[in-house]
């Protein structure tokens, strides 16, 4: 399985061909709206980095993404921020009494 968008041996045609797609489609838009132009991997890395930070149910912002495997939003797209480590740690902190 390819990870992070990238391609390898198991991916099909179809599926190459319809990333390749997405991603001219993405890049052209973010030439017509001048902004910086990042792929399309890393607005859905950021999407569920935002959703998390956000504590929006990991399920919701599964649905949010359209990723039909929870491992999948999890795992490769949401990365927890250093602020989010430290308020979760916090509350484990002030639910143990410390």
């Amino acid at each position: 399985m390819a990870l992070h968008g990238s391609i390898d041996a198991t991916s099909s045609p179809t599926k190459v061909t319809r990333a390749a797609s997405r991603q001219r489609s993405w890049q052209a838009r973010c030439e017509k709206t001048n902004v910086r132009p990042i792929t399309v991997q890393d607005a859905f890395r950021t999407c569920a980095t935002l959703l998390a930070d956000l504590d929006v149910h990991p399920r919701v912002a599964m649905q949010v993404l359209r990723h039909a495997r929870f491992s999948v939003t999890m795992e490769i797209y949401t990365q927890v921020s250093d602020k989010a480590t430290r308020d979760a740690l916090k509350r484990l902190g002030d639910s143990l009494g410390h």
